[in-house]
């Protein structure tokens, strides 16, 4: 059966009428300028027919990807899916990033045809972390991707440890058919994925340069999760992502099968770097160059690389994919308005955050260029906003670049700033309202110059939207 072929799929008027269902809710959403329709209908879609999504990737002839962690969902399930393409495939993914199970319904509905054909041959799922076991009851993937575990919304998903333990029975589930993509410079996902039945594949770093001194306060998975005893690092790459080890018994990193090493970072435009790939038992070292910058979207390549290998797409096609690659939207996405280059960086989580600083300081020893943070605490940004104590805001202390704040936690942000060391000449709080602060912080940028915008979720839509509105960006949901 091919998804080509409309006769191959036996008529079921329940999953029909669930389809026409979804698209009419969706219709109906954006004609009344609502929005996309990324969520209603798939929670509509689901009272109609409670087997929709199982039914429809059941009918992909290549599989599901199904992609999983706290950091790097959207961008890394956006190479999964333009790889497979190039590789000839067709993939139906949720590529505005609405991951919960009625946005993952949502989005695989829009695809579909009435009579039940899925519009393509392959998934890619991105899936949220607390709607992972959920999503793998309804769905058997071909691969499963376990990009990171960091503290994330604690308020929502708890610790570590509570996600681990809601992770474990799905995934010790998942059978032989399946292949779990993991990293193993994670130790919490190194021990979630041992001695499971399904395939295991394990991609990790063994990088010179771009190594951490030591554990950062916001770093998690710091204790064996075989004796308990503290864990120690040969090399220590993200957080707490690295060549890890236990002094007091034998656990450490397990062996890889997709290494990334000679990362060189090119600014906040792009990075370059060598994938060692034996997955399919071809020892091969290949150079891959990619328009997204920063270390932690280097574990965003080389998983997608690890998952393009394991969908035997040629290392050929997967180097000339990611060579064209442009980041999502809102994470490292690049606007021009009003004769100013503005770039927008999602931060959410301590980790996330660490990482957009590391990336914008690292070069010039501090911030040179005028900086918008917008923090929320809405619902989908997490409520308690008190890690943000637990960023590392001190790497701003340094440099001449401007910094404003704004959002609803805005002024919380700027008397962080001030215990950072931020010298109060170089700080403006603004209005909690967006309009008026885009606009007061993009006077601050020279005509022809460039500055930043680290937004929470809910305040990157909202500024995405006012951008959308005056014509700089496509709406999200169009992309």
């Amino acid at each position: 059966m091919t998804t080509n072929d409309r006769r191959a799929f036996r008529p079921d008027p329940r999953l029909s009428a669930a389809l026409l269902l979804a698209k009419g809710v969706a219709r109906g959403i954006q004609v009344a300028g609502r929005g996309g329709g990324t969520s209603a209908p798939g929670m509509v879609a689901d009272r109609v027919d409670v087997g929709l999504l199982t039914k429809l990737t059941d009918r992909l002839a290549h599989g599901v990807v199904t992609v999983a962690g706290t950091n790097g969902k959207t961008t890394t399930s956006r190479m999964i899916a333009d790889l497979l393409e190039a590789g000839g495939m067709k993939p139906v993914h949720n590529r505005s990033g609405s991951n919960l199970v009625r946005g993952v319904i949502s989005a695989f509905a829009s695809q579909a045809r009435l009579n039940g054909d899925p519009g393509g041959d392959a998934g890619v799922i991105e899936a949220d972390e607390a709607a992972l076991p959920e999503l793998l009851e309804r769905v058997s993937p071909r691969a499963l991707l376990l990009n990171n575990l960091f503290r994330d919304q604690l308020d929502r998903y708890g610790e570590l440890d509570t996600i681990a333990r809601k992770w474990r029975p799905a995934i010790e589930r998942l059978g032989p058919e399946t292949t779990i993509v993991v990293n193993a410079d994670d130790p919490t996902l190194a021990a979630l994925t041992t001695g499971v039945a399904a395939r295991v594949v394990r991609f990790g770093f063994n990088e010179e340069r771009h190594r951490l001194e030591s554990l950062s306060h916001a770093s998690d998975a710091a204790a064996c999760r075989v004796c308990g005893a503290d864990l120690a690092w040969h090399a220590l790459y993200v957080s707490h992502l690295g060549d890890w080890y236990c002094p007091s018994c034998d656990n450490r990193r397990p062996d890889l099968d997709a290494i990334g090493l000679d990362i060189q970072l090119n600014g906040v435009e792009s990075l370059d770097m060598t994938v060692r790939d034996t997955i399919r038992d071809t020892d091969g070292d290949h150079a891959i160059h990619v328009g997204v910058p920063g270390v932690y979207n280097a574990y965003n390549v080389l998983a997608a690389v690890a998952v393009g290998r394991v969908m035997d797409v040629p290392m050929p096609t997967i180097i000339a994919s990611m060579a064209a690659f442009r980041s999502a939207f809102g994470r490292i996405e690049r606007v021009t308005y009003r004769d100013r280059t503005l770039t927008l960086a999602l931060v959410k989580n301590p980790v996330g955050f660490n990482e957009v600083l590391r990336m914008l300081t690292v070069a010039t020893g501090g911030l040179e260029v005028p900086t918008l943070i917008a923090i929320n605490d809405l619902h989908a940004d997490g409520r308690d906003v008190s890690w943000l104590w637990d960023v590392d805001f001190e790497l701003l202390a340094d440099g001449d670049g401007k910094l404003a704040t704004t959002g609803i936690r805005g002024a919380d942000m700027a008397n962080r700033l001030k215990y950072a060391g931020v010298a109060e000449d170089r700080l403006t709080p603004l209005p909690e309202e967006f309009e008026s602060s885009l606009d007061a912080f993009v006077e601050q940028i020279s005509a022809g110059g460039s500055g930043y915008i680290l937004p929470t979720y809910t305040a990157m839509l909202r500024i995405r939207k006012i951008l959308a509105d005056r014509g700089a960006v496509e709406s999200f949901w169009k992309q």
